[in-house]
Formats: structure tokens, sequence, C-alpha cells
């Protein structure tokens, strides 16, 4: 995408989150009463929780709203001192304006120690009366029950096909590209639904084309074709195990990939083999005992060649 999009983006309204409907619906009556709990936003990566509390900011505080509003990314600054000091000085202070309270909004929360979220707890609960905590985490298990106990929770999802086709034909209009409908299954599989990496990768490829391809997809986001991944894994079962080999060991080096992303298509892959529900469980039992092998340190061709001798030995 071009600067002057990225230049003019800032997410001003709530129509801009895409696929959370019924999460926007409830904060909406929260912005509109001009009173709302602390918040807690739990959730995968580039889904739209940051974008909803800026969003949330703006509407409640208008132009002024840097003012009454402090973003910290718990991730780099996760020590017990930050809550100590950033965090209670500035929910101590009174709000200045209409709206009774302040907002600080902790990205990545789950980040934090376990002595920082102590703290924090004891903060949420002394200056209430005029701050609102908004927090974000990848992984809610990692927020200690007091906090949780303490806030509205709310699920993020990852984005379906339909919203995903939503953004790409929005940003498709603004830069005047042209994507075609395989293209748009790949950014679809590609970002798992994550919308950040969508961009990310619709810029990358708009820096080679401005007809964005299937093909254009695949080589910039460093992922093998699902049907390439596929051919393998039938070569395997049928008996070709060298062939199945030599084809696995091309679609590495041709796409740069690394045994853990080839393991990541290969469990997908899994389902649409001809094998019986029986053997594509034992599969993918197999692909997740492979996973931490390599994680551990093993030899990543090692490994994979032992992957597909199981396929080799299903058939």
């Amino acid at each position: 995408m071009s600067e002057i999009w990225i230049e003019k983006y800032r997410p001003e309204d709530f129509s801009e989150v895409k696929g959370q409907d019924i999460i926007i619906d409830r904060i909406k009556s929260f912005v509109e009463n001009q009173n709302m709990p602390h918040l807690l936003f739990a959730g995968p990566a580039g889904v739209g929780k940051t974008t909803t509390s800026l969003i949330i900011a703006r509407k409640l505080f208008g132009d002024e709203w840097q003012n009454s509003f402090l973003e910290l990314n718990a991730s780099d600054e996760r020590g017990i001192d930050v809550v100590r000091t950033k965090v209670k000085d500035f929910a101590r202070t009174k709000s200045i304006g209409n709206v009774p309270f302040k907002i600080i909004y902790l990205d990545e929360c789950d980040a934090l120690t376990k002595e920082a979220q102590q703290a924090l707890r004891r903060t949420m609960e002394n200056y209430a009366g005029n701050t609102r905590f908004i927090l974000s985490c990848n992984y809610i298990s990692k927020i200690i029950d007091p906090i949780q106990s303490r806030c509205s929770i709310f699920k993020f999802k990852n984005l379906e096909f339909d919203e995903i086709v939503k953004i790409i034909d929005s940003i498709t209009l603004k830069e005047s590209l042209k994507v075609t409908d395989d293209a748009k299954k790949a950014l679809f599989e590609v970002s798992g639904g994550d919308c950040r990496r969508l961009e990310n990768v619709m810029q990358a490829c708009a820096t080679i084309s401005k007809e964005i391809t299937e093909e254009v997809v695949y080589s910039i986001s460093a992922s093998a074709k699902p049907k390439e991944i596929l051919e393998v894994l039938n070569t395997a079962i049928q008996g070709k195990f060298v062939d199945a080999r030599s084809k696995l060991m091309d679609v590495m080096y041709k796409q740069a990939l690394s045994a853990l992303d080839i393991i990541k298509q290969i469990q997908k892959e899994i389902w649409n083999i001809n094998v019986s529900d029986e053997q594509k469980i034992k599969l993918i039992d197999k692909c997740g005992e492979i996973e931490f092998r390599l994680v551990e340190g093993s030899d990543p061709f090692i490994q994979l060649e032992a992957l597909l001798a199981q396929f080799y030995m299903i058939k």
C-alpha cells in the first residue's frame, strides 16, 4: 500500500473493525452512555483489539483524546516498576472534560510478570473512580484470575473469508490494484484471518505487480501452494517414497521454507488426503511429535523424512 494510504489511515469509527459485530455492539452502548467497566480483550493477533481501543478513545474524548488516553506495550515494559510509576501516576489524576474517567490501554498484557499483574490488580481497584483499564492479550489463560474478575471480557476471533475479502476489496479500490479470485483465496490462506498480516502481504505483493495473482502471493509469503504439499503426501501414500522426498525438498528449496513451516502446512493438508479418519488422526499425532523434535533441535531433514515414512507406512 502507498505511503499516502498509510498516512491517511486513522481508526475513527467502529465500522472499521471487521468480523466482531457482537463485541462492537456491546462496546457501542458503553461509549453512548459514557460509562464502561474495565475491559479485557483476548484473541489472536491482527483481529482489531488495538483498533477497537483507539476508536473507543476517539469516540469518548474527541480531538483531545490523547490527553486522556495512555497506551503502553506490556511486552516491552513488563516489570512491576512500570505499574507502580507510569500506570499509577496516570491513573491517580482526574480526567479533564465531560467524560468522568481516563483510559489506560495495556497491549500484550499477558507478557506482564505475575508480580506486575498483582500490582496492577490493586491499581485497577484503587483508581476505578477516575480511570478505566483496557487490557489486551493473546492468551487469556496467562492473566491472573483477580484481574479477569475485575474486567468485562471480550474474546475476539480470527476473521472469516468473507470479511477478509471485504478488506481486500477496500484496499484494491483505494490503491488501484487488481486481485484475482485465486489470489483472494491464497491471501486468506496465508493470513490465517489476521488482518495485519493480510495488509503486509498485499503491500509486498503490490511492490512486484499491480495485479496480484496466486503465484505472487505464495512467493511473497514464503508459503508452499497447498496443492504442492498435497501432491507430496499423495505420492508418499502411493508408495513412492523417494519421489515424495524429492518433491518435498524441491518445494522447500524453491520457497526457502523451514521445516517448521512445512510441518504446519502438512498438518492442514492431511485432512484432504484419501485415507480413513483413523489414519488421519495417527498422522496428525505424528506431526505433533515431529514438530516437538524440531523445536528441541533435531535435524530437520531427518525428521521430515521420518514423517514421510509414516505416510508411506499408512499404505
